[in-house]
């Protein structure tokens, strides 16, 4: 009996530059292991599969060595964030506060 596969996809993107792989993949197979045979790694030299958070659609998974993909999905390898965006709204909401305090 034949192995049974599925279609799944797995994106990376940088800013000036992306990718998505189309794959076919036996059922079954986790997040990591879906990220492992894109083959992403060796067009993004600075990607590090085994740290890299991962998610399915926009939602982050917490344990992709274990989540099962379904037929379909699109898992995607994020970035570290530059910036902590808490940071980053305390920091514009200071300077909006001092431009109209000088109003």
């Amino acid at each position: 009996m034949a192995e049974q596969t599925m279609v799944v996809e797995v994106a990376y993107a940088l800013p000036h530059k992306q990718k998505i792989v189309t794959l076919n993949v036996p059922e079954g197979t986790s997040v990591l292991d879906a990220v492992r045979m894109s083959g992403l790694d060796q067009l993004f030299p600075e990607l590090d599969i085994d740290s890299a958070p991962l998610g399915i659609f926009g939602k982050a998974v917490p344990k992709p060595a274990e989540r099962v993909l379904q037929s379909g999905e699109r898992v995607e390898i994020y970035r570290p964030l530059i910036a902590d965006p808490k940071e980053v709204r305390k920091q514009r909401a200071a300077k909006a506060k001092a431009a109209k305090a000088e109003e």
